[in-house]
């Protein structure tokens, strides 16, 4: 399909009158209705911003700013790297044109001027000008595309992440909500510390997966409403290991870094916590994290086998324990941030399972 091209909107910038009004005239006589031209190359920049030219005709000889200038104010400004200048010289030799092609010129046009030559080198400008256009249009559209499909995948694998996580919640009795509040206070306290944001939105994303490991715990041992045996005690503490089996062997950086808290989050800063008895930072920093946050949650929230402590009184016993089980860094940090701690307890009260994922794809990024 032939495209008319009549339409398209020039700019001629030439210090001389007689070529001006020989290029308009050209113009008119091939039915252009749109072109704007100037003697004074210094006013090229503004024309060229209120024009948006398709083509812009440029002579490389001027006073004040001569062609290579004006290129160089155009570069600068294009936004989609493609100037359409058509160069207007009547040197032909070979270090001119080179130079004026590193500048950002398309094409030439030897002077004086050739009916036929002008015509035909407008008209196939313009036609590049069309295709680069299509194709800059084009991969806008697929990059457009491609985010709301990544963003889709995004979602569902956070959903994903989630239910994984409060299925390991529910076998324990744990109340729904303890996965959204435990992450979030848990991405309050990394930014509390100064982690990156993407630091935090990692530990904001892997986090719910802390205890997926229980779903390998038999129901007699996990739900015994009773004290532990010894025996029951030791299987009860494999199951670090057994959520970080779950989450081994991804290249994501969100599933490594699940993997690494739910292996971690029950080691204890003076070495007495398992699976392995690590202490102060050889504890992976996003596992003491958790556990700061994931104890703090147990002890504000009630649940079958207890009624729920106040905030003073659950900070008094995470205090009381800095230095024992927590990094006492973090305990600071979280006595820092304890009104915005404060919040998201008393915003993500327990409630229905619909509502759990909404707000678990609203948390802030």
């Amino acid at each position: 399909m032939k495209v008319n091209f009549l339409k398209s909107k020039i700019l001629i910038v030439d210090d001389e009158p007689a070529n001006i009004a020989l290029l308009e005239d050209i113009l008119e006589q091939e039915g252009y209705t749109y072109f704007r031209s100037t003697l004074d190359s210094r006013k090229a920049l503004s024309m060229y911003k209120e024009m948006n030219p398709d083509l812009v005709l440029l002579d490389l000889n001027m006073p004040h700013l001569d062609g290579f200038q004006v290129m160089e104010q155009l570069r600068e400004f294009e936004e989609d790297s493609y100037a359409p200048i058509l160069v207007l010289t009547a040197q032909s030799d070979r270090n001119t044109r080179l130079r004026a092609l590193a500048a950002g010129a398309r094409d030439f046009l030897g002077k004086p001027f050739d009916i036929t030559e002008v015509s035909q080198r407008i008209t196939n400008m313009l036609e590049i000008r069309l295709l680069h256009n299509q194709i800059r249009d084009q991969n806008r559209l697929l990059e457009l595309k491609v985010k709301e499909r990544t963003h889709d995948l995004e979602e569902t694998r956070l959903e994903a992440i989630l239910r994984l996580g409060r299925a390991a919640e529910y076998r324990d009795n744990e109340t729904g909500m303890h996965v959204i509040r435990m992450s979030r206070l848990s991405a309050q306290l990394a930014k509390e510390i100064g982690l990156s944001k993407k630091e935090c939105q990692l530990i904001l994303h892997a986090s719910p997966m802390h205890d997926v490991g229980k779903i390998g715990i038999p129901d007699d041992i996990l739900l015994k409403p009773d004290k532990l045996n010894e025996k029951e005690w030791k299987i009860m503490k494999k199951h670090p290991e057994i959520g970080a089996k779950i989450l081994s062997g991804s290249r994501s950086e969100l599933m490594q870094m699940a993997e690494s808290i739910a292996l971690s989050h029950q080691e204890r800063w003076d070495g007495s916590g398992y699976p392995y008895g690590l202490k102060a930072e050889e504890i992976p920093l996003a596992g003491r994290i958790v556990a700061v946050a994931d104890v703090f949650d147990a002890l504000t929230s009630k649940r079958y086998y207890k009624d729920a402590f106040s905030v003073e009184e659950s900070m008094k016993i995470i205090e009381e324990n800095s230095g024992k089980d927590f990094e006492p860094r973090l305990v600071n940090a979280f006595q820092n941030a304890l009104s915005e701690m404060i919040k998201i307890i008393k915003d993500h009260t327990d409630t229905e399972p619909a509502y759990i994922l909404k707000v678990y794809r609203d948390s802030p990024a």
